[in-house]
This record gives C-alpha cells, sequence and structure tokens, in this order.
C-alpha cells in the first residue's frame, strides 16, 4: 500500500470550504483552527472507515491524527492566501 495523497488533499479542500462557510456567519474566527481540526479528525475516520484506497491509515488513531493535520493545514492554506495577499497586521493600524 503507498502513501497516498488525493484521499489528504480532499480533506484539506472540505475543512478548507467548511471554514469558508463558517467565515460568513457571525462565529468568531479565533474557533476555525478547532472546527477544522476536529472536522478533518471525523472525515479521517470516515475515509478508513470506508475503505479509500489511498488512505494510508489502516487504524483509528493515525485516521484521526491524519484527519486533524489536514484540517488544521486548511487553515494554514488561508493565511498563506492573507500572505501572499499583501495583508498584514499592521495593516490595520
Amino acid at each position: 500500500m503507498g502513501f497516498g495523497f488525493a484521499p489528504i488533499a480532499a480533506i484539506v479542500v472540505i475543512c478548507y470550504l467548511v471554514a469558508a462557510a463558517l467565515k460568513a456567519t457571525k462565529l468568531d474566527n479565533k474557533w476555525l483552527p478547532v472546527i477544522c481540526g476536529v472536522a478533518g479528525a471525523v472525515l479521517g475516520i470516515v475515509a478508513m472507515l470506508t475503505g479509500m484506497e489511498a488512505f494510508p491509515a489502516t487504524d483509528m488513531l493515525t485516521a484521526v491524527a491524519i484527519g486533524i493535520v489536514s484540517g488544521l493545514a486548511a487553515t494554514g492554506v488561508n493565511q498563506i492566501g492573507k500572505q501572499l495577499g499583501g495583508s498584514t497586521s499592521t495593516d490595520a493600524k
């Protein structure tokens, strides 16, 4: 069994979309990394239990860990986008 990146990328994309949807609500943005981590954990378990061929986890703990890291990567992708766009914390002053 090789290490597949497609299921991990799918978890990142889904968590990114969840965070983008939640940003449109009145929810405080400080909760987005936690929500993305939890959503990633759930998606990691789903990916393992549904038998995704390329998913690298064969046990629950690894599936949860991969999912959490993938979910948190979605928040990192958002921050990279902000930084490349030229937005800095000093812009708000």
